[in-house]
C-alpha cells in the first residue's frame, strides 16, 4: 500500500491550503490563451474524453479495474503514464536508486534534460510550468539527489506552481536503516509540498501518479512529491489494479457564489475610488482578459504584484505597474486612497501592504480568491468571493456598470506625472535601469523574462513595459536567489519559438551559473544580461539604509562572465561603455544560440521607491523618484 506523508495543504509552517483548480497552455508572445486549462490532466491528453470518478477529473476512460498495467514494471508504468498525461519534457540527474526509470528513459519518446545540479532541474521544471501552465516535470535520484529539490519544490509551492518530483528511494525494506543514500524525503518535503507520496507497492503506482497531476494543477496549483524505492520502479503488476484516483476530502472550486460576486460588483458600482490590485493567480487561471475588460467597462485603475505582471496591459492609461514595498508611488498612494480594493488571485503578502494596520485604511475590500484559507488570512475582507477567478470574473462582468470617475483618475493621472520611475543619468557606467530600459526598447517588452532576486529582479519590474501574461518568470515568495538561468532554461524548452531572457545579478547567476553546461549543451538559445554591479546589490542597499553602510561581506570578487561563458561554447559580451547599451542588446538578441553579456554597471545605485519595514505604503522612501517630475532641471532617464 502507499503512504501519504503528507496531509493535502501541507504543514504547518508553510503557506496556505492549496485546494482547488487552476493550470494553463503554451501561448505565443502575445497571443490570447486558446483554451481554459482547469481540466489540465485531461485536456494535455490527446484523444482524451473528461470522465470524473470521486468528484475528481480522471483520464478518457471508464473507471475502475484495469489489467492493462499487467506485466508492467514500475518504471515501465512511469514513463507510459507520463507520456498519458501531456508530458513532453522532463528535467534531472541519474542516481543508483532511479536507474530503473532512466533504463526505461533509455527508450521512451521524452525530451529529457539533463542537468548538471538536482536545484537546477528544479528551477528549470518551474520556469516551464510558469511558461507554459504545464506542470513541470523533475526524475532524480535518492539521498542527495533528492534533497537538492528542496529550495525548488519550496519555490513553487511559495508560489502556487504545479510541479512534480520523482524521486528515487532505497528498496522499502532497508528504508530507516540508513542504508547509503538514504533520506526520509518525504519528512522533508512534507512542509513545502501540497502533497507527497512514499510509494510501497507497485499496484498503487497507477493511482498515485494520477492523483499527483491532480493535486499538482488543480484547485491553487502546487508541487507535489512521489518517492519511489527501487523494488516498487522493478516489481511487476500481475493483475488487475484500479488507477482511479482516490482522495477524500479534496474539493476543487470552480464558480463563486452567486451571491457574493453580484454583493462584490454592487460594491464596485457603488464605489468612487475603486482599484484593482491583481496577483499572480489572474495568471494561473487565466482570468486576465475578464480582468482588462472589468478594468475598461467600469473605468477601474489597476495595479499587479510581482506575480501578476502581465495580467494588465502597462501600456493602458489605467495601468498604476507594481504596487509594494518597490512599487510605483502613484500605485500604493492609489491603494491608500482607494475607497474599494479589489483583489484578484493576490494574497496580501507583506511585501504588497507593507504595515497592515496602515493598509488601504478608507477602503471596502473584495477578494477573489480559490483558496478559502487565504480570505482574511492577513488583511480583513468585507466582500469573499471564493472560485475559480476565471469563472467568478466572468460572471461578475456582467453585473458591472459603466463609471466615467473622471475625478479620480485626473487625481491617478497627476500622481504618475509627478513620481514616475526614475533614475539620474550621471555617471560614467551605466545606470542599471539605463540597461533594461535598453531590453525594453530592443524587444518591445515582447520577450520571456526571468531574472533573479534582488535589485535587478524590482528594476526590470519597474523598467520593462509588461503587457503579456506569462512573460514575467521569478521567484516571488521565497525569493530564491540563482532561480534566473535554470528558469530561463526550463522556459526556453517550453517555448523553445520564443525569445527567453535572464535579467540577472552578478550575485544572483553565479549560484546556478554551472547550468551554462546545460544550455550549451542542448544549444538553448536563451540570452543572459548579467547586472554586474560587484555586490550583493539589495543587501548592499540595506547595510547602506540601515546598517550604517558597514557593507558585511556584501562584496563579491566576480569572474570575467563573458569569458566564463565562451569557455562553455557560449557567446560571451561585456558592455562597460553605456554609450554601446543598444549595440549590445541588440547584438544579444540577434545571436542565434545562446549568448551571454556582462553589463558593467553603477555600485551605489538603490531601488526607489521603497517601503522599509514598519511603514506604510503611502510613507515611502522615493529617493530619485521624488525629483522625478516634469521640469526638474535634473538629467533625468523615466519610463513612466
Amino acid at each position: 500500500m502507499s503512504t501519504s506523508t503528507s496531509p493535502i495543504g501541507a504543514g504547518a509552517n508553510a503557506p496556505a491550503a492549496k485546494t482547488t483548480s487552476n493550470s494553463n497552455a503554451t501561448n505565443a508572445i502575445g497571443a490570447p490563451p486558446s483554451h481554459r486549462t482547469s481540466s489540465i490532466v485531461v485536456e494535455n491528453i490527446a484523444k482524451a474524453t473528461e470522465f470524473t470518478a470521486n468528484g475528481l477529473p480522471v483520464l478518457g476512460r471508464p473507471t475502475g479495474k484495469t489489467d492493462r498495467y499487467n506485466g508492467m514494471t514500475g518504471a515501465q508504468i512511469l514513463l507510459q503514464m507520463l507520456l498519458e498525461h501531456g508530458v513532453t519534457d522532463a528535467f534531472g540527474y541519474p542516481g543508483g536508486a532511479i536507474l530503473p526509470t532512466f533504463d526505461q528513459l533509455y527508450e521512451k519518446q521524452l525530451n529529457f534534460i539533463l542537468v548538471r545540479h538536482e536545484q537546477g532541474a528544479g528551477h528549470m521544471a518551474d520556469g516551464y510550468a510558469r511558461a507554459t501552465g504545464k506542470p513541470g516535470i523533475v526524475i532524480v535520484t535518492s539521498g542527495p539527489g533528492a534533497t537538492n529539490t528542496v529550495t525548488p519544490l519550496a519555490t513553487a509551492y511559495m508560489d502556487s506552481i504545479p510541479m512534480i518530483v520523482f524521486s528515487g528511494q532505497v528498496r522499502s525494506y532497508l528504508i530507516g536503516n540508513d542504508a547509503f543514500q538514504e533520506a526520509d524525503v518525504t519528512g522533508i518535503t512534507r512542509p513545502v509540498t501540497k502533497r507527497n507520496y512514499l510509494v510501497k507497492n507497485v499496484r498503487d503506482l497507477p493511482r498515485i501518479i494520477n492523483e499527483a497531476f491532480i493535486i499538482a494543477t488543480t484547485g491553487r496549483p502546487g508541487p507535489v512529491l512521489v518517492d519511489l524505492p527501487v523494488d516498487v520502479t522493478t516489481g511487476k503488476i500481475e493483475d488487475a489494479v484500479d488507477d482511479t484516483p482516490y482522495l477524500p476530502g479534496y474539493k476543487i472550486y470552480k464558480a463563486g457564489h452567486s451571491k457574493m460576486v453580484k454583493a462584490a460588483a454592487d460594491l464596485i458600482n457603488a464605489s468612487e475610488r475603486p482599484v484593482l490590485y491583481v496577483g499572480g493567480g489572474v495568471i494561473l487561471s487565466q482570468a486576465w482578459p475578464h480582468v482588462r475588460e472589468i478594468a475598461r467597462k467600469g473605468n477601474i485603475p489597476t495595479t499587479t504584484t510581482l506575480l501578476g505582471l502581465g495580467a494588465f496591459d502597462e501600456n493602458s492609461p489605467l495601468s498604476l505597474h507594481m504596487l509594494g514595498m518597490h512599487g510605483s508611488a502613484y500605485a500604493n498612494y492609489a491603494v491608500q486612497e482607494s475607497d474599494c480594493l479589489i483583489a484578484v488571485g493576490a494574497r496580501f503578502d507583506d511585501r504588497v501592504t507593507g504595515n497592515l494596520k496602515l493598509f488601504a485604511p478608507k477602503a471596502k475590500i473584495v477578494h477573489v480568491d480559490i483558496d478559502p484559507s487565504s480570505i482574511s488570512k492577513n488583511v480583513k475582507v468585507d466582500v469573499p468571493v471564493v472560485g475559480d477567478a476565471c469563472l467568478c470574473l466572468e460572471e461578475m462582468l456582467g453585473y458591472i456598470e459603466p463609471r466615467p470617475r473622471s475625478s479620480w483618475l485626473s487625481q491617478v493621472a497627476r500622481w504618475k506625472a509627478s513620481f514616475p520611475f526614475a533614475y539620474k543619468d550621471d555617471t560614467e557606467l551605466s545606470k542599471p535601469q539605463a540597461i533594461i530600459e535598453a531590453i525594453n526598447k530592443v524587444t518591445g517588452g515582447k520577450a520571456v523574462f526571468t531574472t533573479g532576486v534582488g535589485q535587478h529582479q524590482m528594476w526590470a519590474a519597474q523598467f520593462v513595459r509588461w503587457s503579456v501574461p506569462r512573460s514575467m518568470i521569478t521567484s516571488g515568495g521565497l525569493g530564491t536567489m540563482g532561480f534566473g538561468l535554470p528558469a530561463a532554461i526550463g522556459a526556453q524548452v517550453g517555448r523553445p519559438n520564443d525569445l527567453v531572457i535572464d535579467i540577472d545579478g552578478d550575485a544572483s547567476y553565479i549560484m546556478t551559473a554551472m547550468e551554462l553546461a546545460t544550455m550549451s549543451q542542448y544549444n538553448l538559445p536563451v540570452k543572459v544580461a548579467i547586472l554586474n554591479n560587484r555586490f550583493q546589490g539589495m543587501v548592499r542597499q540595506w547595510q547602506q539604509l540601515f546598517y550604517k553602510g558597514r557593507f558585511s561581506h556584501s562584496e563579491m570578487v566576480n569572474p570575467d562572465f563573458a569569458a566564463m561563458a565562451e569557455s562553455f561554447g557560449i557567446r560571451g559580451l561585456r558592455c562597460h561603455r553605456k554609450q554601446d547599451l543598444i549595440q549590445c542588446v541588440e547584438e544579444m538578441v540577434n545571436h542565434p544560440g545562446p549568448c551571454v553579456v556582462d553589463f558593467l554597471c553603477e555600485t551605489d545605485e538603490n531601488v526607489y521607491p521603497m517601503v522599509a519595514s514598519g511603514k506604510g505604503l503611502h510613507e515611502m522612501e522615493l529617493g530619485i523618484v521624488g525629483c522625478a517630475a516634469p521640469n526638474s532641471d535634473r538629467e533625468m532617464g523615466t519610463l513612466a
